[in-house]
Protein backbone atom coordinates (compact mmCIF):
# COMPACT_ATOMS: atom_id res chain seq x y z
CA UNK A 1 0.00 0.00 0.00
CA UNK A 2 1.32 3.45 -0.95
CA UNK A 3 2.28 5.94 1.91
CA UNK A 4 -0.56 8.66 1.98
CA UNK A 5 0.64 12.01 3.46
CA UNK A 6 -1.96 12.69 6.92
CA UNK A 7 -4.58 15.00 7.02
CA UNK A 8 -2.66 17.51 8.68
CA UNK A 9 0.05 18.10 6.46
CA UNK A 10 -2.68 17.80 3.23
CA UNK A 11 -3.99 20.89 4.73
CA UNK A 12 -0.48 22.87 5.40
CA UNK A 13 0.17 22.22 1.91
CA UNK A 14 -2.93 23.71 0.75
CA UNK A 15 -1.89 26.37 2.71
CA UNK A 16 1.33 27.05 1.40
CA UNK A 17 -0.33 27.31 -2.02
CA UNK A 18 -2.70 29.72 -0.82
CA UNK A 19 0.07 32.03 0.84
CA UNK A 20 1.64 32.03 -2.95
CA UNK A 21 -1.40 34.37 -3.58
CA UNK A 22 0.17 36.27 -0.92
CA UNK A 23 1.22 40.04 -2.25
CA UNK A 24 3.82 40.83 0.76
CA UNK A 25 7.19 41.60 -0.20
CA UNK A 26 8.43 40.18 2.96
CA UNK A 27 6.53 37.26 4.06
CA UNK A 28 3.65 35.21 2.58
CA UNK A 29 1.40 33.91 5.00
CA UNK A 30 -1.69 31.31 3.91
CA UNK A 31 -4.56 29.87 5.76
CA UNK A 32 -7.04 27.24 5.67
CA UNK A 33 -10.28 26.86 7.51
CA UNK A 34 -11.38 22.99 7.68
CA UNK A 35 -14.48 22.02 9.83
CA UNK A 36 -15.35 18.23 9.25
CA UNK A 37 -12.99 17.46 6.91
CA UNK A 38 -14.42 19.99 4.26
CA UNK A 39 -12.43 23.79 3.74
CA UNK A 40 -14.59 26.48 4.82
CA UNK A 41 -12.36 29.20 3.46
CA UNK A 42 -8.95 30.19 2.64
CA UNK A 43 -6.93 33.42 3.23
CA UNK A 44 -3.97 35.30 2.02
CA UNK A 45 -2.18 38.66 3.22
CA UNK A 46 -2.38 41.44 0.93
CA UNK A 47 -4.08 44.73 1.01
CA UNK A 48 -7.64 45.03 1.39
CA UNK A 49 -9.72 45.10 -1.85
CA UNK A 50 -8.97 47.57 -4.33
CA UNK A 51 -6.26 49.08 -2.75
CA UNK A 52 -2.61 48.95 -4.44
CA UNK A 53 -0.77 45.82 -2.97
CA UNK A 54 3.03 46.38 -1.83
CA UNK A 55 3.89 43.84 -4.59
CA UNK A 56 2.53 46.49 -7.12
CA UNK A 57 4.25 49.24 -5.29
CA UNK A 58 7.03 47.80 -5.08
CA UNK A 59 8.11 48.60 -1.70
CA UNK A 60 7.02 47.49 1.81
CA UNK A 61 5.25 51.15 3.15
CA UNK A 62 6.20 49.37 6.58
CA UNK A 63 9.57 49.25 6.11
CA UNK A 64 9.98 52.77 3.98
CA UNK A 65 7.96 54.32 7.02
CA UNK A 66 10.24 52.58 9.54
CA UNK A 67 12.99 51.32 7.97
CA UNK A 68 15.21 50.42 11.43
CA UNK A 69 12.54 48.66 13.71
CA UNK A 70 11.61 45.02 12.60
CA UNK A 71 8.93 44.62 15.23
CA UNK A 72 6.62 48.11 15.05
CA UNK A 73 5.07 49.96 12.48
CA UNK A 74 2.48 47.35 12.10
CA UNK A 75 -0.23 49.95 11.41
CA UNK A 76 1.99 51.48 8.41
CA UNK A 77 1.20 47.71 6.93
CA UNK A 78 -0.72 47.48 4.28
CA UNK A 79 -1.42 44.13 4.55
CA UNK A 80 -4.70 42.41 6.45
CA UNK A 81 -3.38 38.72 7.66
CA UNK A 82 -4.55 35.70 5.86
CA UNK A 83 -6.51 34.59 9.13
CA UNK A 84 -8.28 37.22 8.88
CA UNK A 85 -8.56 37.14 5.68
CA UNK A 86 -9.63 33.54 5.64
CA UNK A 87 -12.27 34.65 8.98
CA UNK A 88 -14.21 36.99 6.97
CA UNK A 89 -15.07 34.66 4.46
CA UNK A 90 -16.47 32.53 5.95
CA UNK A 91 -19.42 32.51 8.26
CA UNK A 92 -19.25 31.87 12.06
CA UNK A 93 -21.76 28.97 12.27
CA UNK A 94 -19.31 27.35 9.35
CA UNK A 95 -16.52 28.45 12.09
CA UNK A 96 -17.21 26.92 15.56
CA UNK A 97 -15.20 24.09 15.92
CA UNK A 98 -13.15 24.38 13.21
CA UNK A 99 -9.28 24.01 12.64
CA UNK A 100 -7.42 26.99 11.05
CA UNK A 101 -3.65 25.56 9.26
CA UNK A 102 -1.65 28.34 8.65
CA UNK A 103 1.53 28.45 6.93
CA UNK A 104 4.32 31.07 6.60
CA UNK A 105 7.56 31.61 4.65
CA UNK A 106 10.21 34.26 3.62
CA UNK A 107 10.47 35.63 0.41
CA UNK A 108 13.45 35.57 -0.37
CA UNK A 109 14.82 32.30 0.64
CA UNK A 110 11.35 30.20 0.60
CA UNK A 111 12.10 29.37 4.42
CA UNK A 112 9.25 28.63 7.02
CA UNK A 113 9.23 31.77 9.30
CA UNK A 114 10.82 30.74 12.55
CA UNK A 115 8.25 31.25 15.36
CA UNK A 116 5.38 31.35 13.31
CA UNK A 117 1.96 31.99 14.77
CA UNK A 118 -0.70 33.86 14.59
CA UNK A 119 -0.21 37.43 16.53
CA UNK A 120 -2.73 38.81 19.26
CA UNK A 121 -5.14 40.32 16.34
CA UNK A 122 -5.23 37.26 14.76
CA UNK A 123 -5.79 35.13 18.11
CA UNK A 124 -8.68 37.36 19.01
CA UNK A 125 -10.53 36.65 15.91
CA UNK A 126 -9.70 33.40 16.03
CA UNK A 127 -11.34 33.26 19.06
CA UNK A 128 -14.48 34.90 18.57
CA UNK A 129 -14.54 33.20 14.95
CA UNK A 130 -15.36 29.79 17.48
CA UNK A 131 -12.30 28.41 15.82
CA UNK A 132 -10.84 25.28 17.95
CA UNK A 133 -7.40 24.91 17.12
CA UNK A 134 -4.95 26.53 14.85
CA UNK A 135 -1.89 23.90 12.98
CA UNK A 136 1.25 26.33 11.71
CA UNK A 137 3.68 24.59 9.88
CA UNK A 138 7.45 24.85 11.28
CA UNK A 139 9.26 22.73 8.77
CA UNK A 140 8.22 20.98 5.87
CA UNK A 141 6.04 17.77 7.52
CA UNK A 142 6.15 18.90 11.29
CA UNK A 143 3.28 21.27 12.75
CA UNK A 144 2.51 22.46 16.14
CA UNK A 145 -1.06 22.46 16.78
CA UNK A 146 -2.40 25.47 19.25
CA UNK A 147 -5.76 25.05 21.05
CA UNK A 148 -7.65 27.85 21.44
CA UNK A 149 -8.80 27.33 24.72
CA UNK A 150 -5.42 28.08 25.95
CA UNK A 151 -5.25 31.71 24.64
CA UNK A 152 -8.62 31.91 26.16
CA UNK A 153 -7.47 30.93 29.72
CA UNK A 154 -3.60 32.46 29.58
CA UNK A 155 -4.80 36.00 28.39
CA UNK A 156 -1.44 37.59 28.25
CA UNK A 157 -2.96 41.00 28.82
CA UNK A 158 -4.06 39.92 32.39
CA UNK A 159 -0.91 38.06 33.40
CA UNK A 160 1.37 40.79 32.79
CA UNK A 161 3.02 39.83 29.85
CA UNK A 162 1.97 42.81 27.64
CA UNK A 163 1.24 45.98 27.79
CA UNK A 164 -0.50 48.16 26.39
Amino acid sequence: MEDRIDKENYYLDIAETVASRATCLRKKYGSVIVNHDQIISTGYCGAPRGRVNCCDLGYCMKKKMFPDKRHSGYDACRSVHSEQNAIISASRQDMIGSTLYLVGYRTENHDYEEGAAPCLMCRKLIINAGIKEVVVRKYKEEYVVYDVQDWVENDEYLEGKLSY
